[in-house]
C-alpha cells in the first residue's frame, strides 16, 4: 500500500453502509501476520501502517458485502476486481484509490509468498487515471514572511520566549533541511552535528540519509538550545514544549496554522508544503535533480521529478509577465 509523501482526500469508506469492525479471527488470520511483516520486516511507520490497514478493512467489507467473502481470497479474479474498483470510485479519490490497489497488490504478494495463494488478482486491474497535480509551495517572499510570525508575535507579547523560538526552529528545520514533519518530531540533538550542520535523519523505511540544515536553522538552533533547553543530551528531542516533552506532529500542524493566518496565507498549507518549497527553491536555483533526489530521500527520481514541472510552471510564469512577445 505503498504510502505517499501526502495521503490523498476521500481516505474514509463513509457512503459504506456497514463500517463494523472487522471480525477479529480475520484480523487474526489474515491482517495480523501481513502487519508485523510491514512493521518488522520493512520497517514501515505507524502511519503507513495504518493506511494499509484501512485499505484491508475496505476490501474486507466491501468483499462481505458483496456476497464474496465465503469463497475466500483465492476464489476472486480479476473480474471481481474491476468490479471492486469500478464500486470504489464512489467512495474514494482517485489517487486514494491507486494507493489502496496498490497496498492490497502488496497485500496479496505477501500471502502468495507464504503459500496460502496462489495468485494475486490485482495484476492486470486498470485504474482510472490520475490527475496530474502540482504541488503547492511558497515563494521565497511568502517563506519569509511566514518564518518572521513568531518574532512579530513575541514582540507583540503574543506569545512567550520559549515558545516564539521553538516555533521558529520548527519552521527552519521545515524548509531549511526538507524534513517531513513526522522526522522533524522524531529529531534527537545527537543526530546533528553542529559543526557541519548537517543532520542524520531516519526517513520512510527506515533509512537514513544525511540533510544539511542550512547556517539559519544551526544558529536558531544553538540559540533555542543555549536558552531554553540547556540540559538537552544526545537523545534530548530537538522540539521541546515549556514543560519539557517532545512536540507532537498535530502540535506542529496547528503551530503551522497559527503562523499561516498571521502571515494572511492559505490555512490549507501543510507542513509538508514547506519540505515542497525547500525542494522548488533548490531546483529553481539550479540544484541538480540527483541530489535533490538524495536530499529529500526519494527512493524513485521520478518522484522527485514532478518539482522540475513545478519550475518550468514557473519560469512560463515569469515570461509571461516580463517578455514583450510573450
Amino acid at each position: 500500500m505503498g504510502a505517499p509523501e501526502s495521503s490523498g482526500g476521500g481516505g474514509a469508506a463513509a457512503g459504506h453502509p456497514a463500517l463494523a469492525p472487522v471480525p477479529p479471527a480475520v484480523v487474526a488470520e489474515w491482517w495480523q501476520p501481513f502487519a508485523d511483516h510491514l512493521a518488522q520486516e520493512r520497517r514501515c511507520s505507524a502511519y503507513t501502517v495504518r493506511n494499509y490497514r484501512q485499505a484491508f478493512e475496505d476490501f474486507y467489507r466491501w468483499l462481505e458485502g458483496s456476497g464474496l467473502w465465503a469463497g475466500g481470497f483465492e476464489a476472486l479474479g480479476v473480474r471481481e476486481m474491476r468490479d471492486f474498483v469500478i464500486e470504489a470510485q464512489r467512495r474514494f479519490d482517485r489517487r486514494t484509490l491507486h494507493n489502496h490497489v496498490s497496498g492490497l497488490r502488496t497485500f496479496f504478494k505477501f500471502w502468495m509468498r507464504r503459500g496460502r495463494l496462489t495468485r494475486n488478482p490485482f495484476l492486470g486491474v486498470p485504474l482510472p487515471k490520475l490527475e496530474k497535480r502540482l504541488p503547492k509551495f511558497l515563494t521565497e517572499e511568502q517563506m519569509k514572511l511566514l518564518l518572521a510570525g513568531p518574532q512579530r508575535l513575541l514582540a507583540n507579547e503574543g506569545i512567550d520566549a520559549h515558545t516564539a523560538w521553538r516555533d521558529r526552529l520548527a519552521m527552519e528545520l521545515l524548509y531549511g533541511g526538507g524534513l517531513r514533519v513526522s522526522e522533524l518530531v522524531a529529531l534527537n540533538h545527537g543526530a546533528i552535528e553542529l559543526d557541519t550542520g548537517v543532520a542524520r535523519v531516519l526517513g520512510k523505511g527506515r533509512k537514513e540519509r544525511l540533510c544539511p540544515l542550512g547556517r539559519v536553522a544551526i544558529a536558531v538552533l544553538e540559540k533555542f538550545k543555549r536558552e531554553f533547553a540547556p540540559q538537552s543530551g544526545p537523545a534530548s528531542p530537538v522540539l521541546v514544549n515549556p514543560n519539557g516533552t517532545r512536540m507532537s506532529v498535530s502540535a506542529v500542524q496547528q503551530m503551522l496554522k497559527r503562523y499561516l493566518a498571521l502571515a494572511g496565507l492559505p490555512l490549507d498549507l501543510t507542513p509538508h508544503k514547506l519540505r515542497h518549497s525547500y525542494a522548488t527553491h533548490l531546483l529553481n536555483a539550479g540544484a541538480d535533480l540527483r541530489l535533490v533526489q538524495e536530499l529529500l530521500g526519494h527512493s524513485q527520481l521520478a518522484t522527485t521529478q514532478v518539482y522540475t514541472h513545478v519550475s518550468v510552471a514557473r519560469l512560463k510564469e515569469i515570461y509571461a509577465k516580463a517578455h514583450p512577445r510573450a
